[in-house]
């Protein structure tokens, strides 16, 4: 497999960095050595799988030329082999170098007015529950809350294990409009209506990764606020940023430090000045990139959650099931496994063109 070595060689570079003290001294560079790390080590362990299967077929078939019983027993390894193949197409096939990140998402409701908010706080609970299945950590940086305890907006950092399956790699699939089709606790004649909410998935960056000049900000700071008055501050401790270069607008008031709040509306920031870039080199970039960024355009409803049939539908892919009590509950693996099998058919089929 061509290029495989050159992986290797690299995996072995980035090990030694890793045990080096002096790497660790340095934050983000330890940051950016490790995700690449992380990125290699299963290419790596495959490749290493590969090479042990092969050696192993060779031995058998030559023990099967004086002793048939080992007939089975290359059958059984040929199997596995072809399995690690399959598993080496995938992740050797071309990526977003954004997957092995963290992820910053933002729900926000929509048409719909209170029934919308309702469901914006359904798929927050929905995406809570999934990545506590994945053993991820979850850090709420803002919310804004209806009278009836919906969400308007709320925003939360995904961060997953140094060495294990990232969550933006995942996650990204969930951006775009959301519609919901069931009878609101607000409908006092059972009638069903349809409204959505907007999930926008973003890469987290590093600080040192994204320079943002301070001269381009204008950072206002109010009284935090909850619905119908209560969670109200009584010092002046939410913050809201404008990039004025670009006209972004973020908030947070979920801390009760000012500093604090506007860290983490920085940290916001930077993934929305990252996905915002990444959107305008898509847009000039061929058709077959474009298609990437169908996973953060808020513009398209991906996704309907019909609940008098119980029924969750993706229109990406075609994807249906009447299992979505299960879905709203966090098991999102099989639908995101299989927005993760089209993505990878497509980019597979871009890379042989």
């Amino acid at each position: 497999m061509p290029g495989t070595q050159d992986l290797i060689d690299e995996y072995h570079g980035l090990e030694t960095q890793l045990a080096d003290p002096a790497v660790h001294a340095d934050m983000a560079l330890a940051r950016k050595i490790g995700r690449r790390y992380s990125e290699l080590t299963p290419i790596v362990t495959a490749l290493a799988d590969k090479q042990r299967l092969s050696a192993d077929i060779e031995a058998a078939r030559e023990l099967a030329h004086e002793d048939p019983g080992f007939a089975d027993e290359v059958v059984q390894l040929e199997v596995s082999l072809a399995d690690v193949d399959e598993r080496l197409v995938r992740l050797l096939a071309p990526r977003d170098p954004n997957d092995s990140r963290d992820a910053i998402m933002e729900i926000k409701s929509g048409e719909g007015g209170e029934e919308s908010a309702l469901f914006a706080k359904d798929l927050f609970q929905m995406y809570a529950k999934y990545i506590e299945s994945c053993h991820w950590t979850m850090d709420v940086l803002d919310t804004q809350e209806t009278d009836l305890g919906g969400y308007k907006t709320v925003t939360f950092a995904v961060k997953g294990p140094a060495g294990g399956e990232a969550p933006y790699g995942c996650l990204k699939f969930e951006g775009g409009v959301h519609r919901v089709q069931r009878v609101p606790v607000t409908e006092s004649q059972g009638r069903i209506h349809t409204s959505a909410a907007g999930v926008l998935v973003m890469p987290e960056v590093d600080d040192t990764e994204i320079v943002i000049d301070e001269s381009d900000l204008r950072v206002d700071v109010f009284r935090s606020s909850g619905p119908g008055g209560q969670g109200v501050n009584t010092t002046d401790s939410a913050v809201r940023i404008t990039h004025l270069p670009t006209g972004i607008v973020v908030s947070c008031q979920n801390e009760r430090s000012q500093l604090q709040n506007k860290e983490s509306a920085l940290r916001m920031l930077r993934a929305r000045l990252t996905s915002l870039a990444e959107e305008q080199a898509a847009q000039s970039a061929s058709a077959a990139r474009k298609s990437q960024v169908r996973t953060v355009d808020r513009s398209e409803r991906i996704r309907t959650y019909n609940f008098p049939e119980n029924r969750i539908a993706d229109h990406r892919i075609g994807y249906k099931a009447h299992n979505l009590d299960q879905v709203l509950a966090g098991d999102l693996r099989p639908l995101i496994t299989a927005l993760q099998d089209a993505d990878l058919a497509e980019r597979l089929a871009q890379a042989t063109q």
